[in-house]
């Protein structure tokens, strides 16, 4: 088991330092003229290495970013009593930036986080696929919230309810990112687009 756990703790460092990589040769090289043997190389591992850990230089800045449902799940499936909708999908939230915050790559320093949002913004393969990873994981909250409430809720009210998250939250980040403000504000956004797509500009 000890074994197991170190060859683990060496895969999820191999992948960040891969992430580290491209997120440095995006930023100072572009995208487009960025190959995957160049990020190997600068992360110091073999080209093949890259594609044990990643299927494309699509996929690897967003290296921690799943699976991210397991934490806003455990939040849902502990619903406590009285909770409600609104309430309950905003500490899934919480704890789920929390969780990526204390994770992510990229991300650890504000730095690092301003680098990521500009490659991420500069690129439309990168911005596809931060929205694929955001749908899919809003299927997986839609789906928990349904089983947390199973009376209330029906399928198409509990996507709603997810999607109105989502898409405060999607609003709010892309005009913080167009005002270009500091990373606290950012996520200070976040939220508020988050507690106005749950509550509505009143709650």
């Amino acid at each position: 088991m000890a074994e197991e756990s170190r060859r683990e703790r060496k895969k999820r460092l191999v992948r960040r330092q891969l992430a580290d990589a491209a997120l440095r040769l995006f930023s100072e090289r572009g995208y487009d003229r960025t190959t995957v043997a160049q990020i190997a190389a600068a992360a110091d591992v073999a080209t093949k290495t890259f594609f044990n850990h990643f299927r494309s230089k699509e996929d690897v800045l967003f290296a921690d970013s799943g699976p991210r449902a397991p934490v806003p799940l455990e939040v849902l499936a502990d619903r406590q009593p009285g909770e409600t909708v609104a309430d309950l999908l905003l500490r899934a939230y919480e704890a789920m930036v929390s969780d990526y915050l204390a994770e992510g790559v990229g991300r650890r320093d504000p730095e690092g986080m301003e680098l990521f949002r500009r490659v991420i913004m500069s690129e439309p393969a990168l911005q596809g696929r931060a929205l694929q990873l955001g749908h899919e994981l809003q299927r997986e909250i839609a789906d928990g919230l349904l089983r947390a409430f199973p009376d209330e809720l029906d399928p198409i009210s509990a996507a709603a309810a997810v999607g109105a998250m989502s898409g405060g939250a999607q609003a709010a980040a892309l005009k913080s990112l167009e005002l270009d403000q500091p990373p606290e504000e950012f996520w200070a956004a976040l939220r508020r687009g988050v507690e106005i797509g749950l509550r509505g500009l009143s709650g």
